[in-house]
């Protein structure tokens, strides 16, 4: 169970990585497929934690709030807010490996691991391709560090 809680927060740990590793003028970059800025799609990364939180812990749901998407998003709104729901997230799992379950989602708390980390690492993508189509992308060090998670 450790292991597996650990390994939400390394991937956690790659998406403030990520973050960090651009400027904050970058947050406004969009793809040219359109769709969410850079900004909006950490938001949405951290907004899709806190309706898992609200349905599978809403104990914990009142520590949260929801990242308006439509206002100005900077860097310190992004990590003040994931460090919560990346707690409340750990705490799901935790709960959820001890009862085999985690309430509003099937099959396993297993699956619901592999859901979020998935989740977040096709956005991780989506915002390295916007980036990358504004000129904007990270350097080298950064993009190979996203996959150095033994250091993360």
């Amino acid at each position: 169970m450790k292991a597996l809680i650990e390994t939400w927060e390394i991937s956690h740990r790659v998406n403030e990585y990520l973050l960090n590793g651009i400027k904050e003028e970058y947050l406004t970059d969009i793809s040219l497929a359109k769709g969410r800025t850079v900004g909006q799609q950490f938001a949405h990364i951290h907004n899709v934690r806190f309706m898992w939180i609200k349905v599978a812990a809403p104990e914990l749901f009142a520590l949260l709030k929801k990242i308006e998407t439509e206002h100005p998003i900077t860097k310190k709104i992004l990590l003040d807010n994931f460090k919560k729901s990346t707690a409340a997230i750990s705490e799901i799992l935790r709960k959820g490996f001890e009862t085999g379950k985690i309430k509003g989602f099937k099959p396993h708390p297993e699956a619901f691991l592999g859901y979020m980390i998935a989740h977040e690492a096709h956005h991780r993508g989506q915002i390295i391709i916007a980036l990358k189509e504004n000129k904007h992308l990270p350097d080298k060090k950064i993009l190979y560090g996203l996959w150095e998670w033994g250091v993360r």
